[in-house]
């Protein structure tokens, strides 16, 4: 079997991840590491340690070829992450049985300006914040399946898969979404309209976004820039083909995991 080992060159200690694979190669398996996203090339499986950005990054990257990861929560609450730093042994368990449980968790597919974009956490659509210059809300218009669905006034949109909203929820409170619900969540922010409350879309949902004259709104998706839009820009955002996958200790372990975090 042959394992990647991707680390954040800044945050993680790279000891920690030659332990690891000294471990794994211990026990048979040929190891590879990677210290930045753009090395991480084709393995049976990934171990990240980060906290959940990095863990984002690396799941962008393995989920077109279906790669499994799992994670080592070097964040501060490490969402994504399904072992802590102290739980190396268990850890190599995991990754070397053939057999453990798997978890999908489903992406965005975004369409803009003719590229597409994934994205496992969310899609922002949020007014411009620049010391330079004087920033508004901004309007969007969006529509679902081709009917329109709302003319918001607010500072953005938020588009968010379960993985995204339950992330939201334990920073600010809501609602708590399994990753297997098969829906992802359409939340205006600091909305002027009545209608400004959160919209549960199918996962066979499509969405549209277009935006009227003098729009300043800027896309990012998992927190990474995408581009700006304005009058002729037309965003479309529904679920994805591709899943990330991450190796679990148990497929139904996911209140467990949330409440360790809370707590």
């Amino acid at each position: 079997m042959k394992i990647g080992i991707f680390y954040h060159g800044q945050r993680t200690p790279r000891e920690e991840a030659v332990k690891v694979g000294e471990m794994l190669q211990k026990r048979g398996a040929e190891v590879v590491l990677f210290s930045c996203e753009e090395e991480i090339g084709i393995v049976d499986r990934l171990v990240v340690f980060g906290g959940d950005g990095t863990i984002l990054r690396a799941a962008r990257k393995v989920s077109p070829y279906s790669i499994p990861l799992v994670a080592v929560n070097y964040g501060t609450i490490g969402f994504l992450a399904e072992f802590e730093k102290n739980e190396t042994e268990e850890l190599v368990d995991l990754v070397l049985d053939e057999n453990c449980p798997v978890q999908k968790r489903s992406q965005l597919e975004v369409i803009y300006n003719g590229k597409k974009y994934y994205c496992l956490n969310d899609l922002t659509i949020m007014r411009e914040v620049s010391a330079n210059s004087h920033s508004k809300t901004g309007r969007i218009l969006v529509s679902i399946n081709g009917r329109d669905a709302g003319d918001f006034t607010a500072d953005g949109l938020i588009v968010s898969t379960p993985t995204g909203s339950t992330a939201y929820s334990l920073a600010a409170g809501g609602s708590i979404l399994t990753p297997d619900c098969e829906v992802f969540m359409l939340t205006p922010v600091c909305s002027f309209s009545l209608r400004g409350r959160p919209i549960a879309c199918s996962d066979r949902s499509r969405l549209s976004f277009r935006f009227p004259k003098d729009s300043a709104l800027v896309l990012h998706g998992d927190g990474i820039y995408i581009g700006e839009v304005g009058e002729k820009d037309v965003v479309t955002v529904e679920k994805a083909e591709r899943s990330a996958i991450f190796l679990t200790k148990e497929k139904n372990d996911f209140f467990r995991r949330l409440t360790e975090k809370i707590n």
